[in-house]
């Protein structure tokens, strides 16, 4: 009996054992983009490296796709992360490592697993934090593996993911990306460019049509070398026994608003499916305040949703362990400090003040709703304000005026009293009576 072949043992840095190949920049059209979601939804031998090949291609490529996708990143990026520890206070060395270029690319990466389905990081034994991506196409979600070559689909050509305390494979096993979703209408509008431009080049110029005897074979030499010498817009020489005839579609796309037309709604489509609006890249003939509005509410609650997703992540046990590796003390979880929207603050401040007024509500209520810092010393201020609120409740002793006020002595400034508007009439009476004597 032979000996059992001992298990291929996981390098030092995972990076350096896998052969990466570049990027396929092949043309893509909707043949190749069905093929890639074939191979990528195989049940037995899944495999995405035709389809982040194609996601490459559009993502680099098409620049509004592109802008619509660092929008939402950087949306969740500029917000303030913390992280708590179990006394509630800032661990401010923590927080300020999220904040730093090896923090914020990996919560790039953690928001990156939402657009193309997962994502990957090996992070560096070491005293310092940093790490390296896993190339996508090497990632095997549904096999739990990472493989040496990306055509690779099973455990002989790669390593067990469970097996790699140093890799952090982020996203759900069977997702392929909302750029799924947008491929098809990149692949489109890539598509009406080049007929767009073809449009451009044939009627963007004066068409030069110059007619000859079909058996006069010197002017038809002398019109050639005559066209040949003139520019390079468009010319035909036709014989004159022959009927000729140019249908430009004029009529019906005469300033090319058809292309422009398909152009805005594939990106409309690719802006619904990252941003789930379009108001707030665009506007369209029909926008107005409240649409925009609305359209920007719709975000908002897209960009709650991908903090969520980030805090859930990092407050992960893998990453806290990770972090632990390093040094830090991990006894608490990270956190957003989310803007204040003072619109709907002052909404909500009118109301909670109607409602102290029915039932009680407790103080911590409006610490958290408003974020405002509780102080160290609350029980202190707490009893100083009961005090100066118990003291103004109780009556006043009844105090005598040190001098007798003359009555007849009114304060002309006031208005509210009824005693000066008719004086001020009575006075002006006067005078307009002395003028008519």
């Amino acid at each position: 009996m032979k000996p059992k072949a001992p298990e291929t043992a996981a390098p030092t840095y995972l990076i350096h054992d896998l052969t990466v190949v570049s990027p396929d920049r092949q043309r893509k059209d909707v043949q190749s983009l069905k093929n890639a979601v074939i191979s990528g939804e195989q049940v037995h031998f899944p495999n995405r490296t035709l389809l982040y090949d194609l996601y490459h291609d559009v993502w680099s490529m098409d620049g509004f796709l592109r802008g619509i996708i660092d929008k939402r990143i950087n949306t969740v990026l500029n917000k303030k992360l913390k992280f708590i520890d179990k006394s509630g206070k800032e661990n401010v060395e923590i927080t300020k490592l999220m904040r730093s270029k090896a923090g914020r690319g990996l919560i790039k990466k953690i928001l990156e697993s939402i657009i193309w389905g997962i994502s990957g990081v090996e992070f560096k034994i070491g005293q310092k934090f940093e790490w390296e991506e896993i190339p996508r196409k090497h990632i095997k979600p549904e096999k739990g593996l990472i493989t040496k070559s990306q055509y690779g689909v099973s455990e002989d050509n790669g390593y067990k993911i469970d097996d790699l305390p140093f890799a952090w494979i982020i996203g759900e096993k069977t997702d392929l990306g909302l750029l799924l979703a947008c491929s098809l209408y990149a692949i489109y509008k890539r598509g009406n460019f080049g007929d767009w431009a073809q449009y451009v080049e044939i009627f963007g110029q004066p068409v030069r049509i110059m007619e000859y005897d079909a058996y006069d074979t010197k002017t038809k030499e002398e019109l050639r070398k005559v066209l040949n010498e003139s520019g390079n817009s468009l010319a035909m020489m036709i014989p004159k026994q022959a009927t000729f005839q140019m249908l430009d579609g004029k009529q019906s796309n005469g300033d090319g608003q058809l292309q422009s037309t398909f152009k805005d709604a594939c990106n409309s489509e690719m802006a619904i499916a990252i941003l789930g609006n379009t108001e707030t890249t665009s506007s369209s003939s029909s926008s107005g305040y409240a649409q925009s509005k609305e359209h920007g509410e719709q975000q908002d609650e897209i960009t709650a949703s991908d903090l969520i997703f980030v805090e859930n992540y990092l407050n992960s046990e893998k990453f806290l362990t990770i972090l632990k590796s390093y040094g830090f003390d991990v006894n608490g979880e990270f956190e957003y400090d989310l803007d204040i929207n003072l619109a709907k603050l002052k909404l909500k401040i009118e109301i909670d003040m109607q409602v102290s007024t029915k039932v009680p509500i407790g103080d911590d209520y409006w610490y958290d709703t408003y974020r405002i810092p509780k102080p160290d010393n609350y029980d202190e201020l707490k009893k100083k304000m009961d005090e100066k609120s118990s003291l103004a409740m109780q009556p006043k002793p009844s105090e005598k005026p040190d001098k007798k006020e003359d009555p007849e002595k009114e304060d002309l400034s006031d208005f509210s009293q009824p005693k000066f508007l008719d004086k001020f009439f009575l006075r002006l009476a006067d005078f307009f009576d002395q003028a008519r004597h």
